[in-house]
């Protein structure tokens, strides 16, 4: 699926959520669940998620908005929801080199510092973690809507031969150069989360579940995932009144 496609869908089902809340469709005004997923280079993220929001959208037949996958699509919506020109884009990796010549590009206004885009960025995961169905990928995402009681979030992994292997199906490159990138990822979101929140991406606690892709497959982690969202939220029914509906 090509970014704009996939940013496209996006820009529909947050039409669709402030069209629901203004008609006051049935099933829409309810706070939905939000799952976050956390993951190594190569173990599977997109394609599970994916496979999670076709599995919630078959069970919630009811539910007026599909659920939606925001990944690299994210950025653009980060620009959209603060006004930020779209060369900024280039910009908002999850770390970037911030040596002299980033420095310069500040003082300069070409681009805003990291610590506001990483601002702006969690801004837009909280709206988007407060409507409700929707599943976020990366960006410190269980970190930033710990508090939530909306969400759910999961941390995928899987041996580095297994994820050596997938980055090369996947993104149609080389064993050699797998190994690079899924290094080079890796260590920059585990920087990012660091670096701005001061957590440890890979301690057990700030999720739900860690499910090892390579054990359970594709296709078992999304179905574990789905079945557990919809238990926890089960529980959370019972036990809590529930959650007031969020301005966008």
């Amino acid at each position: 699926m090509s970014d704009s496609i996939s940013f496209e869908k996006c820009k529909s089902f947050i039409d669709c959520q402030l069209n629901a809340v203004t008609a006051d469709i049935p099933g829409a005004i309810k706070t939905r669940p939000t799952l976050t997923i956390s993951r190594q280079t190569g173990s599977g993220g997109r394609t599970i998620a994916d496979k999670v929001a076709a599995l919630l959208d078959a069970r919630e037949k009811s539910v007026c908005c599909p659920w939606t996958v925001f990944d690299r699509d994210l950025v653009k919506q980060v620009l959209a929801d603060h006004s930020l020109p779209g060369h900024i884009a280039r910009f908002m990796r999850q770390e970037t080199t911030l040596g002299i010549n980033a420095g310069v590009r500040e003082i300069l206004g070409v681009q805003p510092s990291q610590w506001t885009l990483v601002h702006y960025t969690t801004d837009t995961l909280l709206r988007l973690a407060r409507m409700g169905g929707v599943i976020l990928i990366g960006r410190g995402g269980s970190v930033v809507t710990s508090t939530l009681k909306n969400c759910f979030h999961v941390r995928l992994v899987a041996p580095l031969e297994t994820r050596v292997r997938h980055a090369t199906e996947f993104y149609k490159m080389s064993e050699r150069e797998a190994h690079t990138f899924i290094e080079t990822e890796d260590h920059e979101r585990r920087r990012y989360l660091r670096k701005y929140f001061a957590e440890d991406i890979d301690n057990p606690l700030l999720y739900h579940l860690v499910i090892n892709t390579e054990q359970m497959g594709f296709d078992g982690a999304a179905e574990l995932i789905a079945n557990a969202m919809e238990r926890r939220a089960a529980c959370l029914a019972k036990s809590t009144p529930p959650l007031a509906r969020m301005p966008a």
